[in-house]
């Protein structure tokens, strides 16, 4: 099965040589790689304008894959056109590599964006802890403009963080990574259930995910965005305590539930601490009255000499101590540069679990699926809210894909493990299913529960398509061997997977007997 993402440890991606020209854009060296592409400096043949260029192949995606990847780029350009701002990154042109002696690049999307210096990620990392960043309220005051003019223009980013925040020459601060980013309709908009563990408010853990996906609103930024002011101001430390990004968001939920206090850091300036506070308020009602707008407005005053005299020493750590280059290219590409897996991860939210009443799809006993599988398909299916994403219908699709074979392969179509996973494109959809923090298409919790994810948001397409409800399994399953798109253009299952389809409904109406 192939989705998106990319294996960790993954053979290094083939490159284009020095001087490849692409759309009248020259590339010259790499200056940073990940799981989606290679991020090139680029200067423009025309004028010498220096600029980034972020190559994209789509070789090794399946056809649906490709289309959402294209999905992707296209709401970011589209993004990037409709709200031009100082503070948000700009992606110049979308392009298409032409190289027919590199069939592994031909074709590729290639997008020329601004050359960013350094990620705030690596800012962060680079300065420890111990006091704000050199700079930071120069980049909270950029990252704050920004968002205003997002939530001004009608967007929510939906996935703030220190890698999505972008350095650049001359002071030039930008959010960056705008794949989340999604048009509000109205008070709010929906989302696929997606996003960094511990930048994510807490009502996001307690709400179920519907038929257009999650809810997210403007103040799930202003949760993010207090979080990250924490970070910047010292030195690194997030609000919340925890070795990994999940236990931080545990510890956030208890927040929210009155069961543990909020604790900032005791060397904040007394302002900032109530910046910080009004931003971190644990329900979606109370932070309403604090916008991207007056926050910009707040850190404006706070900004003033008067407002400088009462922020802490700037911490003595020079950026320099990174390598412009490896931060530009990580950042670029949306990674952590240094963030665990699990900081980067795109996790299923709890809400999502306890869906299901235990007699409804659950797995028979006297069946043949593998009793050490059995509680491991049913915590998978029991993430999703939507009905037909049952333990019984998982196990059929794992029957049918793998015959429960943990070591199954399908070298030809670059398909390996109990779900089938396509190693090179597994990882934007990766589940961490067994909790020891790596995502792994071998693991058979990783596996299942990512593939429970995807197909709860293949059915999630379908019902907003329209598609008919007794037809959901069969549409589920034929989209995990195509693409949502493709089932839904079709306007049923291809008669090219229709063998494999029939195969699953056949096991998943024995495990429902």
């Amino acid at each position: 099965m192939s989705t998106s993402g990319a294996e960790e440890g993954a053979l290094e991606m083939p490159r284009l040589p020095t001087g490849f020209r692409i759309d009248g854009w020259e590339l010259d060296a790499v200056i940073g790689s990940g799981g989606w592409g290679t991020v090139y400096e680029a200067r423009a043949v025309a004028d010498g304008t220096i600029a980034a260029v972020k190559v994209l192949p789509t070789g090794a995606l399946a056809p649906g894959q490709r289309a959402a990847l294209g999905e992707l780029v296209a709401r970011e350009v589209r993004f990037s056109a409709e709200a031009n701002h100082p503070h948000l990154v700009r992606t110049h042109a979308v392009c298409t590599v032409d190289a027919p002696d590199l069939p592994a690049l031909d074709g590729a999307i290639a997008l020329v964006m601004d050359r960013a210096e350094a990620s705030l990620r690596q800012a962060l990392d680079a300065a420890g802890t111990g006091g704000p960043i050199p700079d930071a309220v120069r980049i909270l005051r950029g990252v704050a403009a920004g968002l205003a003019h997002m939530h001004g223009a009608g967007w929510v980013h939906g996935d703030l963080k220190p890698a999505n925040v972008l350095l650049g020459a001359d002071g030039a601060v930008w959010l960056a990574d705008f794949g989340l980013a999604t048009e509000l309709e109205g008070t709010h908009a929906y989302v696929p259930p997606l996003g960094t563990l511990d930048h994510v408010p807490p009502e996001w853990w307690s709400q179920r995910t519907g038929a257009d996906g999650t809810v997210v609103r403007p103040t799930a930024d202003i949760w993010a965005f207090g979080v990250l002011a924490h970070q910047v101001l010292t030195g690194g430390l997030h609000p919340f305590p925890g070795a990994t990004a999940r236990a931080r968001s545990l510890a956030a939920q208890a927040y929210a539930r009155g069961t543990a206090p909020l604790r900032l850091d005791a060397g904040l300036d007394e302002n900032w601490r109530r910046l910080i506070e009004d931003c971190l308020v644990p329900d979606h009602a109370g932070r309403l009255r604090h916008t991207a707008a007056s926050l910009s407005a707040r850190i404006e005053q706070l900004a003033s000499p008067r407002g400088r005299r009462r922020l802490l020493p700037v911490a003595a750590v020079a950026l320099a101590a990174v390598s412009a280059a490896a931060i530009a290219g990580a950042a670029l590409l949306g990674g952590g540069g240094g963030e665990a897996d699990e900081d980067q991860g795109r996790g299923t939210p709890a809400d999502v679990t306890g869906a299901h009443s235990p007699a409804a799809g659950e797995i028979p006993e006297d069946s043949d699926v593998p009793e050490a599988l059995r509680p491991v398909i049913v915590k998978a299916a029991h993430r999703c809210t939507d009905a037909e994403v049952t333990p019984a219908f998982l196990a059929a699709m794992l029957k049918a894909e793998s015959g429960f074979d943990v070591n199954a392969a399908r070298p030809a179509s670059d398909e390996y493990g109990i779900a089938m996973w396509t190693p090179s494109v597994f990882r934007a959809w990766a589940v961490d299913g067994d909790g020891d923090g790596d995502k792994d298409y071998r693991s058979p919790p990783d596996a299942i529960s990512t593939m429970s994810l995807y197909v709860c948001w293949l059915d999630q397409q379908f019902k907003k398509a329209d598609m008919p409800a007794e037809d959901l399994p069969a549409l589920m399953a034929a989209g995990y061997r195509t693409s949502d798109r493709t089932v839904i253009t079709e306007g049923g299952v291809p008669e090219r997977v229709r063998p494999h389809v029939d195969k699953v409904l056949r096991y998943l109406a024995a495990y429902e007997r």
